[in-house]
């Protein structure tokens, strides 16, 4: 499949690939397809072509570039500080404490 596929029906726009080029693709991808499999995914990949190439033609002279067609904005709430839970009172629930901290097991799987 080196360099552009032909296209199909002249005028078209819709490229055309064969057994060969699917196998082509597939041995890249690592993947082992059945005959029928090829076939298929033969028509499959020359439609996304195809698509991928009208895209490609389309004028887009004064089209802004973003990353998304709609306008988002970041919808969190400002960080203020507020009232949390009781630092004593949240480690009297903990199965082991040091030094005011939670005590967790070593990674390597010490006991405590």
């Amino acid at each position: 499949m080196p360099g552009q596929p032909e296209t199909g029906e002249p005028g078209s726009g819709t490229p055309s690939l064969t057994r060969e080029d699917a196998a082509y693709v597939a041995r890249l991808a690592r993947i082992d397809l059945t005959d029928d499999e090829l076939d298929l995914y033969a028509v499959q990949l020359a439609a996304v072509i195809g698509h991928a190439a009208e895209v490609a033609a389309l004028d887009t002279e004064g089209v802004e570039p973003t990353a998304h067609p709609l306008p988002l904005r970041n919808v969190t709430r400002t960080d203020e500080p507020r009232p949390s839970l009781d630092r004593a009172e949240v480690l009297a629930q903990a199965p082991a404490v040091e030094d005011g901290r939670f005590r967790v097991p070593p990674i390597l799987g010490e006991a405590l």
